[in-house]
């Protein structure tokens, strides 16, 4: 049966790769930009040690002046430090230095260690008759390090916007589905209203009659107000339903009772529970319903040939009670075990695949509680668990 419940995986990936092509496109954009401006200013700096070796090299000129304005003055963005022969800091530009000359001395020396490891420094030949130099040390401008984080700060960005559209998106798709159920739940109510009517007048109209037996008179009515509990189910599909103490035995045995003259008789029910007056706030018309839906799922699962155990116990905490609902059916699929209840999903050839759904929201929203599957073996069986706060 297809699930039109269910976006297809093939959307949530498209917005994925998307995502990541805007990403690994800006990176490369990025990173050619990064290298242009890596090698301009390759050249400046080149250009710096040039001017720095002819001014303690040769005499002072107007066009000298002139290079070490427009030059030497102009890099206001690149972090230099300049050395003399014996590596010693002699002076430097574009850094953030402490005041104090022991802390400044030893500030340039673990600057020039990291900024070994980006370039090499640039040898200057000051005299070549008594090979005397200097060294540039330098490093990256702090707008190319920017825009080097920058595509990865920008894919962050993107993949945080898609998660929001895609989580609103998403909580729009769940709100519009449960109007859908609500609005299906209630217009089924109202449909059922006018048979239900007519039904309840034809039982008493057969009371009335003598050549009909009580025995099946006592039946038809037992069903008619199970009719009018169903139609009631649905009316309260969208609403605050009422919680009261509730004796769990008594509802447990009256839904296997109810089950157990409308099933197979191949199919055998027991009950496991220890405590005759168990209370919990429960609402009982809609929790009969999640175990008739359980129920029913397992009698189908075990093609009406098997047994259905339900064992109540409490949660080592005491806070909790479990109700473990266990058959002998073909048992889920690992696969499958995420999926069973959500709405759409069914493995019968008949039906909309929302009994499970139902329960949930029941078990979950209403009660507080949780439902799943707690274990599950192909061809042993399956147990579904309920847990349910006991205040």
């Amino acid at each position: 049966m297809i699930n039109i419940y269910e976006r297809s995986p093939a959307i949530n990936w498209g917005i994925l790769v998307t995502a990541l092509l805007i990403g690994i496109s800006s990176i490369i954009y990025t990173n050619a930009l990064v290298n242009r401006i890596l090698a301009q200013e390759e050249k400046q700096i080149s250009l710096f040690a040039k001017v720095q070796e002819s001014l303690a090299t040769a005499e002072q000129s107007e066009n000298l002046n002139f290079l070490m304005e427009e030059i030497i003055a102009s890099n206001n963005s690149i972090p230099v430090i300049l050395t003399d022969e014996n590596r010693q800091p002699i002076g430097s530009r574009n850094l953030e230095e402490p005041e104090n000359v022991i802390e400044k001395k030893a500030f340039w020396l673990r600057t020039m260690a990291e900024m070994q490891q980006q370039h090499e420094p640039i040898t200057l030949t000051l005299d070549s008759a008594s090979n005397m130099r200097q060294y540039v040390y330098y490093e990256n401008s702090p707008l190319v390090n920017q825009l080097r984080y920058f595509p990865y700060v920008q894919l962050t960005v993107i993949l945080i916007f898609f998660s929001l559209v895609y989580s609103l998106f998403s909580y729009s798709r769940k709100s519009e589905q449960n109007r859908v159920w609500v609005g299906l739940a209630k217009e089924t109510a109202h449909q059922l209203g006018t048979p239900l009517s007519s039904l309840i007048a034809w039982v008493e109209y057969l009371k009335a009659d003598e050549n009909v037996e009580s025995e099946v008179v006592e039946e038809l009515e037992k069903d008619v107000k199970r009719f009018e509990t169903i139609t009631a189910r649905f009316s309260s599909i969208g609403s605050t339903p009422a919680l009261k103490d509730e004796n769990i035995k008594e509802i447990l045995e009256e839904c296997i009772s109810y089950l157990r003259k409308r099933v197979s008789s191949k199919v055998s029910f027991m009950l496991h529970i220890k405590e005759d007056d168990l209370l919990l706030p429960i609402n009982k018309s809609l929790f009969e319903w999640v175990i008739e839906n359980l129920c029913k799922n397992a009698v189908d699962a075990m093609n009406a040939v098997g047994s259905i155990d339900i064992y109540v116990s409490h949660s080592r905490d005491d806070k909790n009670l479990l109700i473990d609902l266990k058959d002998t059916g073909k048992g889920i699929h690992k696969s499958k075990l995420k999926t069973v209840f959500r709405p759409g999903f069914t493995t019968k050839k008949r039906g909309w695949g929302l009994g499970l759904a139902l329960a949930k929201r029941i078990v979950e929203n209403y009660h507080k509680g949780k439902i799943f599957v707690f274990r599950s073996e192909i061809d042993l069986g399956t147990t579904f668990r309920i847990i349910l706060p006991k205040k």
